[in-house]
């Protein structure tokens, strides 16, 4: 049992912490804060609606829309003020002079005494036109009267009636009454519409040159566009490039620099504009200078090409639009254009299209062509676009070698007359024996009689470094290295020889290489080809390498372009091509064609040709057996021209059939009881008769086992 003590005295020592007892303060809230005065409340509440960004959108768009219509009404009447003055040939006069083009001043101010007297001549007319137009207007209505009231007088003695004489008169009467009525009810609506439609159609002008500052402009297109060319920005590019003579030469000039410019020319999808630079300053200055240039002028480097025209201390400046090589150029005309056929002498091949839109076409008469650039960068698919336009010309042969053999090429099958694809050193003894034999076949052309027409041989090597880089060599008594680039290399001599003689009988070297050296391209080889093209590249010694010396010197630049961006460009440097004079080179975005579109493209060709069978190594052995060449170079067609099938057997084994002649192929056929015969007043050899030759040899060399 606990019991509660109850102390009935007072505590005198004082407590502690634990017996403290606990006292409770009460703190008083804090007076309330005092409101803002009225005014910067407002202020702020003025301020945030000002500069929210819906509020600046809306005033954006209205200074635009507003503006759009203001400048369009501007545009339209310096359109019409050009049209109807000579101010636009007075600009051009004062360019020209600026320019210090003279030539060009003088044929301004000649169009221009045309334009004036032809616009006298006018003015002088119209002192006569009211009295023509009275006479004129007399003249045809008593012609109108006249030719209803005989309408009338027809239509009266065919239906016996009178009254008819003034039918059509009065019909035609009616008819105007109708349309003057329709007028007098269009016209008030017409007066009210009309000019919103005015207002409309200047904003619509407006709104195609984007005539408005550029803070008003929408988003995408100030982030899409640059900033227009003009002479002060070009003056002003120039001006901080970082070429003291420059920079001191524009300053001491008293137009402010536009002297050295010449007009400035839509040229495709940019302009383009030359200028003439000062005393004292060198254009490979201005060159070496590309991107400073390029984002002086608020460009990508890529979008800025330099080049070197014929005038003296003249560079020619092509700055794209913003965006617009990164854009595709479509589909290529082989594809789109079924019915598109080649002519080897005289036409040119769809390529592309240059810098500024225009069609880019190729001419491959009698010319040697080396493509090369970076891994992945176009180069089979621009090589391989020529020779699908080339196959389309039936006289044209191919003996073609991919030493990739991705199956780049698998199209050619039944086109080529030879097609050997693989990255061994086997295949490249192939290839090497393949062009060797288009040597021997150019030897033959050579020591024909003086007159004789040869067919196109294209000898195509894609991925030619492979062959150079080969490290195997011959057998036997023959131990020459089939790759390297000295004068024992048996691939590099035979694309040597092919180089030195072949475009006079139209034995022609095509060669595609990557990522060229001395030791995968050697100089000879390179220098020997008379169209060279080149994608990006890493280095300028290596566009020295794929273009020459002369070409990069006078602007080309494949080591500028972006790997990767843009594939498909190539920089030509040929006389085959449309170039503008002064410059060494053309840059070309070719037409992209995949591999079904190229399998059609061939499918086309095959059908155009009687039949080719296509070997797949090169069977250049002693062994052979004539009549079963014979069967498969006539291969699946009917029947083939004599002159063909010699062709074809020349190709597949030039040592045992290279010096045949009709005699021969004659001689042959007949011991085999399948002579030629004449179809169409042209001597033929028939697949049947081969074949039924063939089938008879076999069952008597049975007979006979047996």
């Amino acid at each position: 049992m606990s019991e509660n003590v109850v102390h009935l005295h007072k505590a005198t020592d004082p407590p502690t912490a634990d017996t403290a007892p606990t006292v409770l303060t009460v703190v008083p809230d804090a007076p309330p804060a005092r409101p803002l005065p009225l005014w910067v409340r407002s202020g702020r509440a003025v301020k945030s609606v000002a500069t929210h960004e819906s509020t600046r959108a809306t005033v954006r768009a209205a200074a635009r829309h507003s503006l759009y219509t203001l400048n369009g009404g501007r545009i339209v009447a310096r359109r019409a003020w050009d049209g109807r003055t000579g101010s636009r040939y007075e600009r051009m006069i004062r360019a020209a002079e600026a320019a210090g083009n003279l030539e060009a001043a003088e044929e301004w101010e000649e169009r221009l005494q045309r334009f004036r007297a032809a616009r006298h001549h006018r003015r002088m007319d119209l002192l006569h036109s009211p009295v023509d137009a009275a006479k004129g207007v007399a003249v045809g209505a008593g012609m109108s009267i006249g030719a209803l009231v005989a309408l009338g007088v027809v239509m009266a003695i065919s239906t016996g009636h009178v009254r008819d004489v003034i039918t059509p008169l009065s019909a035609t009467v009616d008819f105007i009454a109708l349309m003057i009525r329709i007028v007098q009810v269009v016209w008030g609506p017409a007066l009210s519409i009309g000019p919103f439609l005015a207002l409309l159609a200047l904003w619509s002008v407006g709104r195609k040159q984007h005539a408005a500052p550029a803070w008003a402009l929408p988003a995408n297109v100030r982030n899409s566009e640059g900033e227009p060319i003009t002479p002060s920005i070009v003056v002003k590019a120039l001006r901080d490039l970082g070429v003291p003579a420059l920079a001191r030469a524009i300053k001491e000039m008293g137009d402010a620099g536009a002297s050295m410019l010449g007009p400035i020319r839509i040229a495709g999808c940019g302009v383009e504009v030359d200028v003439t630079l000062p005393s004292g300053v060198a254009t490979n200055e201005v060159q070496s200078k590309r991107r400073k240039l390029a984002e002086n002028l608020t460009r990508h480097e890529h979008e800025v090409f330099i080049t070197i025209p014929t005038a003296a201390r003249t560079v020619r400046l092509w700055v794209a639009d913003s965006g617009a090589l990164d854009e595709p150029i479509g589909p290529s005309p082989l594809v789109t254009d079924d019915t598109m056929t080649a002519d080897y002498a005289k036409g040119k091949a769809p390529w592309g299209q240059d810098l500024r839109g225009d069609a880019a076409a190729l001419s491959l008469y009698q010319r040697h062509l080396l493509i090369t650039g970076l891994s992945n960068q176009g180069k089979t698919v621009a090589l391989r676009s020529l020779a699908l336009w080339l196959s389309l010309d039936k006289s044209v042969q191919f003996l073609m070698g991919d030493l990739k053999g991705a199956g780049d090429w698998n199209m050619f099958d039944g086109l080529a007359t030879t097609l050997i694809q693989g990255p061994t050193d086997e295949h490249v003894i192939q290839v090497t024996e393949m062009v060797e034999g288009a040597v021997d076949e150019m030897n033959r052309r050579l020591q024909a009689p003086p007159g004789t027409v040869f067919p196109p041989l294209i000898v195509l090597v894609d991925e030619a470094q492979v062959a150079f880089m080969c490290p195997a060599k011959g057998t036997g008594k023959d131990k020459r290295p089939y790759g390297g680039a000295k004068a024992d290399s048996r691939y590099f001599m035979a694309v040597r020889k092919i180089h030195n003689q072949g475009r006079a009988v139209n034995v022609l070297m095509w060669q595609g290489t990557q990522d060229p050296t001395n030791e995968n391209l050697p100089k000879l080889v390179r220098e020997g080809a008379h169209t060279r093209a080149s994608l990006a590249l890493g280095t300028e010694s290596q566009a020295r390498m794929a273009l020459g010396d002369k070409a990069v010197d006078g602007g080309a630049a494949p080591n500028l372009l972006r790997p990767g961006l843009d594939r498909g460009t190539l920089v030509v440097a040929s006389d085959g091509i449309s170039i503008p004079a002064g410059q060494s080179s053309i840059t070309v975005r070719t037409h992209y064609i995949d591999d079904d579109a190229a399998t059609a493209i061939t499918d086309r060709a095959k059908a155009l040709r009687d039949g080719v069978t296509t070997l797949h190594a090169n069977d250049r052995g002693p062994e052979h057996d004539p009549l079963a060449d014979i069967a498969a170079v006539v291969g699946d067609a009917p029947r083939v021209r004599t002159k063909d099938v010699l062709a074809r057997l020349a190709a597949r084994n030039s040592d045992a059939y290279g010096d045949w002649s009709f005699l021969d192929l004659k001689r042959v056929l007949d011991d085999a009881d399948a002579g030629p015969y004449k179809s169409d007043g042209v001597m033929c050899v028939a697949r049947d008769r081969v074949a039924r030759a063939l089938a008879s040899r076999d069952d008597e060399g049975s007979a006979s086992a047996e």
